[in-house]
């Protein structure tokens, strides 16, 4: 009888092998609240990486780090109405605490900009006090309908970033500094994922922005998942909080504004993006595991040496386990760590002393080579490079082959059923882009010919990319 595949298969069931792999890989667990999670220790490492790696981008682009409640009065998101209509649905409200009803709600945040510019609005006096820039790693909360580890949970961690500009034109040049300098970098040069830049239609455009730049990637079955948005919030949020500065001419003038952000959802592109019927596949510049050393069997002489070999490895630069559980058979320890998406394995046993060798298995590539022992901390730092360009080249590789040129909103949705379909904006339009919401497809950006971000809605030559989206 043939064994059982560790996950289902994704031809067979996509969604199927992303549930079980979040659960093998042991990345999270469902919370006891509908559509909260626990993030489990392996995950969370991915998370801090990401973190630490966009914390130093964020502070490059000017931006400094602060912390802002997670309750906001209920009035704070009614003065901007636009923006409260948005979320409405969305929104989580406390109506008691300690023991009796509250005279105000008390929303919990699915968002900061009503907080953040109530304080906005007492920091800036004069145009010396701009730009403002401030950044927030936190929670939020949304009533999500249809949870989804890591897509879509009712509570999920991320960075918001807040700023407030002098002019349009500053605003409009910092929310494009942001798309494409940290997260289009970030997600292209550590998370290897090839990202579209574009901008959304007014229809998918943020609640209470002018403009909302995005970036979109394709998942391994073709749909597409927002990683990350930079919104331009012009002077709604100002005029509604009365946030303004005396200008160098001496006149009061309200500011313009942007608010930017990505979250844990990455963690689930990467699964969607670079996992394979036998796991996840990190980047090795992600990875907060690069390298494990496994002893193959309990010999002593074998586990002094995974021991030697591990800190030799760390010394380095490389992040490196020491896996020495030879009370747990070797070929488990093998296949987790595979499941997990380690992206080398180095294995070594008591012939593999005799030959002063050890057994090189690659994660993203596949298969296994023996190496000497001597030359491995001279050689993983090239392999783990070579390892990390695959993965960005597979990806657009699959983007550019899994995306055609249509004319019609018939031939969108077919393009759909498996990828991407672009379309002239001029021959869609909003009442085309209702048509394919109707079946299930939605315009994921706007884009200029030669794959550029277009500077308006109706900017000539404009092109829509279509497709199914999570």
């Amino acid at each position: 009888m043939a064994k059982a595949p560790v996950l289902t298969p994704q031809a067979d069931d996509f969604p199927r092998w992303y549930q079980d792999l979040i659960n093998k890989a042991e990345l999270a667990d469902n919370g006891p609240v509908r559509g909260t999670m626990v993030i489990r220790p392996y995950g969370y490492g991915l998370w801090e990486r990401m973190q630490q790696d966009m914390d130093l981008r964020i502070k490059e682009a000017g931006a400094q780090n602060a912390y802002f409640p997670l309750f906001i009065p209920q009035s704070y998101l009614t003065r901007e109405a636009e923006h409260v209509e948005g979320f409405a649905p969305e929104l989580a409200v406390v109506t008691h605490a300690g023991g009796k009803e509250l005279e105000e709600p008390i929303v919990v945040r699915p968002t900061s900009e009503t907080i953040i510019n109530e304080y906005f609005s007492k920091w800036v006096q004069s145009y010396r006090d701009l730009p403002l820039l401030i950044n927030q790693w936190a929670n939020v909360v949304r009533w999500e309908l249809r949870p989804r580890l890591f897509l879509r949970t009712t509570e999920f961690l991320w960075q918001e970033g807040h700023t407030a500009h002098a002019s349009y034109e500053d605003a409009r040049d910092y929310a494009s500094l942001i798309q494409r300098e940290v997260y289009a970098d970030f997600m292209a040069n550590v998370l290897a994922m090839d990202v579209v830049l574009g901008r959304k239609t007014l229809k998918e455009r943020f609640a209470g922005a002018i403009n909302t730049l995005t970036l979109e990637g394709m998942m391994g079955d073709g749909k597409a998942l927002q990683l990350g948005t930079s919104h331009e919030l012009g002077q709604n949020f100002a005029k509604a909080f009365n946030t303004q500065y005396l200008s160098k001419e001496g006149t009061q003038e309200h500011v313009w504004q942007t608010s930017w952000g990505s979250t844990t959802r990455m963690i689930g592109a990467l699964v969607m993006m670079h996992g394979d019927d036998n796991g996840l596949r990190v980047p090795p510049r992600l990875a907060h595991v690069q390298v494990v050393v496994l002893a193959i069997k309990g010999d002593d002489e074998v586990v002094a040496k995974v021991r030697e070999i591990g800190d030799r490895l760390k010394a380095a630069g490389l992040r490196v386990v020491v896996d020495d559980r030879t009370d747990t058979p070797f070929g488990r320890r093998a296949v987790d760590w595979e499941l997990k998406g380690v992206p080398v394995r180095v294995e070594v046993g008591p012939r593999d002393l005799e030959a002063g060798t050890a057994m090189l298995a690659r994660r993203i590539p596949g298969g296994k080579t023996p190496v000497a022992l001597d030359s491995l901390a001279e050689l993983l730092p090239a392999v783990l490079e070579e390892d990390q360009a695959q993965l960005l080249r597979e990806s657009r590789e699959r983007r550019e082959s899994r995306t055609v040129d249509v004319a019609s909103i018939e031939e969108a949705v077919e393009a759909a059923a498996t990828g991407w379909a672009r379309i002239p904006w001029a021959d869609l339009g909003p009442v085309g882009e209702e048509e394919l919401a109707q079946q299930g497809v939605s315009v994921r950006c706007l884009v200029t010919k030669d794959g550029g971000v277009p500077d308006s809605d109706d900017a000539p030559g404009t092109l829509a990319i279509v497709a199914r989206a999570y």
